[in-house]
Formats: C-alpha cells, sequence, structure tokens
C-alpha cells in the first residue's frame, strides 16, 4: 500500500460523526498542554440548534471569592492578587490583562451590600487593563468590608 493510501486510511479511520478533517485543515488541534483550539473561532450551538455563542467571547475571564475581613483570596481565576486599599475598598489585579477598559465587572457580597466600581473618588481612574478598583456600599451608602465578596469579570483579554 502506498504512503498516500496509508495517509488515507488512517485519516478515513480518525473520522467519527463528530470529528471530520476537511480540506487538509485541521478541525481539532490538542496541543502537549492539553490546550484544544477548534478551528479559529470555537462555537456552541444551542439544543435547538438555531442560535451559536462564541465560546472565546462568552467565557468569564476572571473570578473570585474574597474575605476582606482576613484580607485573603479564597479562590480565584485570573487573579494575581487583591490589593485592601481601606474600609470595603480593594484593587484586584489580573493575571492577564484584559484588551482594553471596555470590560464588565458585576459581583455581590454574603449580606445585603453591593459592590461598586465607584469607590467615591471621582476623579480616580477606576478601571485599567490590568486591574480595577472596586467598593462594597451599604445601602446607607458606607463602605464595608465583608467576609465573603464575590466578582466575575467578562471581556476581551490581550
Amino acid at each position: 500500500m502506498s504512503k498516500a493510501a496509508q495517509l488515507a486510511a488512517y485519516q478515513a479511520g480518525l473520522k467519527t460523526a463528530l470529528i471530520e478533517f476537511t480540506d487538509g485543515d485541521d478541525a481539532i488541534t490538542i496541543a502537549d498542554a492539553g490546550v484544544v483550539t477548534l478551528l479559529n473561532t470555537a462555537v456552541a450551538k444551542s439544543e435547538g440548534g438555531a442560535v451559536t455563542t462564541n465560546i472565546a467571547q462568552g467565557l468569564a475571564k476572571c473570578w473570585f471569592n474574597f474575605d476582606q475581613d482576613a484580607p485573603a483570596v479564597d479562590d480565584s481565576l485570573n487573579i494575581s492578587s487583591i490589593t485592601d486599599t481601606g474600609t470595603g475598598l480593594f484593587d484586584p489585579q489580573w493575571n492577564n490583562n484584559f484588551a482594553n477598559v471596555n470590560y464588565a465587572c458585576s459581583g455581590m457580597t454574603g449580606d445585603t451590600f453591593f459592590i461598586s466600581l465607584d469607590d467615591g473618588h471621582e476623579e480616580t481612574v477606576l478601571t485599567t487593563t490590568g486591574d480595577c478598583a472596586m467598593a462594597v456600599i451599604q445601602h446607607s451608602g458606607g463602605h464595608t468590608d465583608n467576609e465573603q465578596t464575590m466578582v466575575i469579570a467578562h471581556g476581551d483579554l490581550a
């Protein structure tokens, strides 16, 4: 059997109903470190098949659970550190920077307080590509530390 025939037989054995190699392009690549790439854009179809989601755009790029009383990071993704800058004030630094300052953060606490990007100092630049100043604010308007502060960020990484 020629090498071309052996290659064709090998590639035919790799085809499944879910993975198919066409036109010599790899539909899926798996790096030695286990990183899986699906072409240039990975999409997930909805259960009905009509709507798709760009996986790279849809995933959270960072999250953390932070104990401001300690202060200590209980668990996180893409967080290098969190600086406690005062009562109720903190500044998380990302391991991997965002591509621009137009990312979105949302958060909550274990109590009935809310998290704001406004730390009460309007002259301060609150977000950069590498970090974001945040505050836990009581309904009365005062800052407070909280034992369980949780934040998630979405956006494009640099």
